[in-house]
């Protein structure tokens, strides 16, 4: 499977290289530019698989954001400095709870 990822896993950039579609879904190098010489489909593969599992090894981390997004960390801040109160410390921690740098996925 030659894929995007994988290319730019490898150091590649779009300037590289043309991918192309054989209508059935099967992804090969149309045309290659680079100086370097071409990959082959395995390093290819083995280069996307690396990607793919650095990206879901942060998955944690993109539920992290969404969720710290979601709280109005500013307000719950200054009221805690205000009040001596611990809600954003709190709320902070429940979503690192709730997605564990393990990707054991949600802690409900």
């Amino acid at each position: 499977m030659i894929t995007f990822q994988g290319l730019e896993k490898l150091g590649f950039n779009l300037e590289d290289f043309e991918l192309q579609d054989n209508g059935d879904g099967v992804v090969y190098i149309n045309e290659w530019y680079s100086d370097q010489p071409q990959p082959s489909e395995s390093d290819i593969v083995t280069a996307h698989n690396v990607a793919q599992a650095e990206y879901d090894a942060q998955e944690y981390a993109r539920n992290r954001k969404s969720e710290y997004n979601a709280l109005n960390q500013f307000e719950l801040m200054t009221d805690d400095a205000a009040n001596s109160t611990t809600t954003h410390a709190d709320a902070v921690e429940a979503v690192k709870t709730k997605w564990p740098k393990d990707n054991s996925g949600p802690i409900e």
